[in-house]
């Protein structure tokens, strides 16, 4: 049976389209990378380059891993939530938290509270569970750490050793790593962006 030229250049197309890879495949698989290089924990306001600055690639926090990933995607957070900040700075928490009357282009982006509130505004804002299968790859999640501490970190597409949860690629401390931690802290946020 002789197929009409036109299918058969239909199905290359759809098949080839079909296994073209997600932005949040993408973007788990920009964090993964991120878990070769070596990084020391290091919270210090840097004065950065505007806009694609980052710290000293060697240093960084749970932040800088979201940050890095979604550059490698070509979407620069820095700018994103300068101008969303800048535009709507009071539904943003750095008076109230930080004393700050203005935004600040070196740090703004590497507060996890901020970014809290530019994914949710943004991107989209997904429910918060108890069922690891709830989590998919490319998704952000963000913590309270002993009820003090903000974290956020990547879900990607590689299984816990029991294959029950998805891994999370972060920096708590340790550097960039990729480890079974969903459920170590209380999720206080869970979202999904693209630009």
């Amino acid at each position: 049976m002789k197929f009409p030229q036109y299918l058969i250049l239909f199905l290359l197309l759809n098949s080839f389209a079909t296994s073209e890879k997600s932005f949040y495949e993408k973007l788990s698989d920009a964090a993964l990378v991120l878990t070769k290089d070596k990084v020391t924990y290091d919270p210090a306001y840097v004065a950065i380059q505007y806009p694609n600055g980052d710290v000293p690639k060697n240093k960084g926090v749970c932040t800088d891993v979201v940050i890095r990933a979604y550059r490698k995607l070509g979407i620069d957070l820095q700018k994103e939530v300068h101008e969303d900040m800048k535009a709507n700075f009071s539904k943003y928490p750095n008076l109230k938290k930080w004393g700050l009357k203005k935004t600040d282009t070196n740090i703004d982006h590497r507060r996890v509270p901020n970014l809290e509130v530019f994914f949710s505004r943004k991107g989209t804002e997904l429910a918060i569970s108890e069922n690891a299968k709830d989590y998919k790859t490319g998704e952000l999640v963000t913590w309270m750490i002993n009820d003090k501490l903000p974290h956020i970190g990547i879900v990607t597409n590689k299984k816990s050793p029991d294959g029950k949860r998805p891994m999370i690629v972060h920096n708590v401390g340790a550097g960039q790593v990729l480890e079974d931690c969903l459920f170590s802290y209380k999720i206080v946020g869970h979202y999904k962006y693209s630009n």
